[in-house]
C-alpha cells in the first residue's frame, strides 16, 4: 500500500508515533489509510451539511475495514461572491483546491481518497486533483437544495431572487414581495436547486463514472444522502483492493459520455470550462469544436431550471442521471462498456433503471430538442469560441442582430441596465472580465438577471469574455476567446457596432470590415487592468484562455 512509505519498518517509528499521538491505534495503522477530503465550511449553504456527510463516509470506511483520516479544502459561495470583487476569486479557487489536495495526499501517503464537494469550483477542483494524483478515489456530494413553490405555485430558487431584484428595480415588484423571495427561495442546506454549475458538475461526476448513483441528485436533506455517503465510504476500500484508479475511469471515452450527458441534461455553460480543465489533468484533449459535434447528435431531454420549470429534486424523482444515460444508450450515444467507481460497467449500472416521469426526462423519441443544451459559437468576434446555454435561450433570440452597447466591466453594465438605458434589440458587451483580464472570469448573474427581471431576456443579448452562472437564462454568450486583455476581437468592439448571433449555425460575428478591424487594432489601446497583488496577480500571469479550460500554463 502507498501508506507503507510512512508506516512500515523501524525507521518509520517517528511517523507512527505522530499518528498515535492523535489516538490512532497500532491496529488502525495496519489498515488502508483513506483521506476524507472535506470542503465543509460555515459560509456556503451547499457545504454547511458536509460534516454530516463526512461522518457517514467515515462510518462506511470503518465498516469496510479502513482507517479514515479527514482534512479540509476551501470552498467559495458563488452566490455570495456575485457582483463584487469577491467573484474574481471564485474560478481562481479551483486551482488552489486542486493544488491543496495534491499537497495533502502526496505528503501523507494515503491509500485512497473520498472527495466530498458540493458547489461550483470545488467539484472540478477536486476532480482535477483526482486525475492528477491517480490514487484510488471516489466522490460523494452534499446534495442539492430543495425548491419550494411560491404563493402562485411557481418553484423558487436562487435565480428567483436575482430576477426579483431586476423586477424591483424596474418598478414591477414591491419591497415586500422582494423580501418574500429573499426569505423563502433558499429554504435550507444544499447546492442551489436548479441545473446550475454545482449540480451540473455533480451530475457529470456520475456520468464520468467517479461517483455512485444518486450523488448528483439526491437532495441534501434526504436520509438517502447519508446512506449513499456510507456506501461511498465502503466502496473506496473495494477500489483500493482492486487498484482501480481515476485514470482507469476518466478516459477519453468517459469524457465523451460526460459531454453527451451534459447536452441531454442542459447543464451550465461552465461545465465546458471545467470538463476541459479536468480532461487536461487526465491527459485528454477536448476541442471546443467537439462540443458542437456531440451537441448535433444528442437530444436535449431535460428542461431543468433555468431552462424550464423543473429542479434537481424532480430529476432525482424521475430516475436521476442514470435514467438519462439509459435513454441515451437507446441511441448508442454513450459507451456503456466503461468501468466506474461502482466496480461495474456503465451498462451494469443502468441495466434496471427506467424513467419515472417522462416530462422531466423526455424519451429520445420525444426530446425537447434534437440538439444538445450547449452550443459553442465561432466567428470574427470569437475566433477561438464562445459558449451559450442554447436550451435556456428563447426561440426568437436564437438568431439576433443588434447594436453593441459596450462596457469595460460588469459594474458599468449593471449601472446602465438598472437605469433603464438598455433597449430592446441591444447587444450588451462586457469585456475585460476574462481569465487574465478580470482576473478570474467573473460570473455575470447580476446583469443577466436584471435583464430577465425587466422582461428583456427575449429582446436583449449579452456577450462577455467572462462567464455566466448556471442560473443564467437568455441569449447570454460567455467565454469569448481570445479575451480582451490578450488582444481578442472583443477588445475592439465599438458602441453601435452591429453584432450578429446565429446559434443554430454556431456563429457570432462582428459586422465590421476586415480593414476597419485591423485599423482599430493599430490605433485602439486595450484597457489596462489595475496592478494586482497576491494570488490574483499570480493567477492572472499563469492562467490560459477560456477555450483551454482556464488552467495554469507552465
Amino acid at each position: 500500500m502507498r501508506s507503507n512509505s510512512i508506516l512500515e519498518g523501524a525507521e518509520r517509528a517517528p511517523h507512527r508515533s505522530l499518528l498515535k499521538s492523535m489516538g490512532y491505534t497500532g491496529e488502525q495503522l495496519t489498515k488502508p489509510l483513506i483521506g476524507i477530503v472535506n470542503s465543509f465550511n460555515e459560509v456556503v449553504p451547499g457545504h454547511i451539511n458536509l460534516n454530516q456527510i463526512a461522518r457517514a463516509v467515515k462510518d462506511g470506511v470503518l465498516s469496510a475495514g479502513g482507517t479514515p483520516i479527514e482534512f479540509n479544502t476551501i470552498g467559495i459561495c458563488d452566490g455570495i461572491a456575485m457582483g463584487h470583487e469577491g467573484m474574481k476569486y471564485s474560478l481562481a479557487s479551483r486551482e488552489l483546491i486542486a493544488d491543496s489536495v495534491e499537497c495533502m495526499a502526496m505528503a501523507h501517503s494515503f491509500d485512497g481518497l473520498v472527495f466530498i464537494p458540493n458547489c461550483d469550483k470545488i467539484v472540478p477542483g477536486m476532480l482535477m486533483a483526482a486525475a492528477r494524483l491517480n490514487i484510488p478515489s471516489i466522490f460523494v456530494s452534499g446534495g442539492p437544495m430543495l425548491s419550494l413553490p411560491d404563493e402562485s405555485g411557481s418553484a423558487m430558487d436562487l435565480n428567483t431572487v436575482f430576477e426579483a431584484v431586476g423586477s424591483f428595480k424596474a418598478g414591477k415588484m414591491t419591497e415586500a414581495q422582494l423580501l418574500y423571495y429573499e426569505d423563502n427561495a433558499c429554504p435550507g442546506c444544499g447546492s442551489c436547486s436548479g441545473m446550475f454549475t454545482a449540480n451540473s458538475m455533480n451530475c457529470l461526476t456520475e456520468a464520468l463514472g467517479m461517483s455512485l448513483c444518486g450523488s448528483g441528485t439526491i437532495p441534501a436533506v434526504y436520509a438517502a444522502r447519508l446512506r449513499l455517503a456510507k456506501a461511498t465510504g465502503a466502496q473506496i476500500i473495494e477500489l483500493v483492493k482492486s487498484d482501480i484508479k481515476p485514470l482507469d475511469i476518466m478516459t477519453e471515452k468517459a469524457f465523451m459520455n460526460a459531454l453527451t450527458v451534459d447536452m441531454a441534461l442542459g447543464c451550465s455553460t461552465n461545465s465546458v470550462l471545467h470538463l476541459t480543465a479536468i480532461a487536461h489533468e487526465a491527459g485528454v484533449k477536448i476541442d471546443l469544436g467537439l462540443v458542437n459535434e456531440i451537441s448535433e447528435k444528442t437530444p436535449n431531454l431535460c428542461k431543468l431550471a433555468p431552462a424550464g420549470p423543473y429542479h434537481v429534486q424532480d430529476l432525482n424523482s424521475a430516475g436521476g442521471v442514470y435514467a438519462v444515460m439509459s435513454e441515451l444508450s437507446k441511441l448508442k450515444a454513450i459507451d456503456t462498456a466503461l468501468i466506474t467507481v461502482s466496480g461495474k460497467s456503465v451498462a451494469e449500472n443502468i441495466r434496471d433503471v427506467r424513467v419515472l416521469n417522462p416530462e422531466v426526462i423526455r424519451s429520445v423519441d420525444k426530446p425537447y430538442s434534437k440538439t444538445g443544451g450547449i452550443a459553442v459559437l465561432f466567428g470574427s468576434l470569437a475566433p477561438d469560441g464562445a459558449v451559450v446555454k442554447r436550451s435556456a435561450v428563447a426561440p426568437e433570440m436564437l438568431h439576433h442582430k443588434g447594436p453593441a452597447r459596450v462596457f469595460e466591466s460588469e459594474e458599468q453594465a449593471i449601472e446602465t441596465i438598472y437605469s433603464g438605458s438598455i433597449k430592446p434589440g441591444d447587444v450588451v458587451v462586457i469585456r475585460n472580465e476574462g481569465p487574465a483580464g478580470g482576473p478570474g472570469m467573473r460570473e455575470m448573474l447580476l446583469p443577466t438577471s436584471a435583464i430577465a427581471g425587466m422582461g428583456l431576456d427575449k429582446e436583449v443579448a449579452l456577450i462577455t469574455d467572462g462567464r455566466f452562472s448556471g442560473a443564467t437564462r437568455g441569449a447570454a454568450i460567455g467565454h469569448v476567446s481570445p479575451e480582451a486583455q490578450r488582444g481578442g476581437t472583443i477588445a475592439y468592439v465599438c458602441e453601435g457596432d452591429i453584432i450578429e448571433i446565429n446559434i443554430p449555425e454556431y456563429r457570432i460575428e462582428l459586422l465590421v470590415s476586415d480593414e476597419e478591424l485591423e485599423n482599430r487594432k493599430r490605433t485602439m489601446e486595450v484597457q489596462k487592468q489595475p496592478e494586482r497583488k497576491g494570488y490574483l496577480r499570480r493567477y492572472s500571469n499563469l492562467v490560459s484562455s477560456a477555450d483551454k479550460g482556464a488552467v495554469f500554463m507552465g
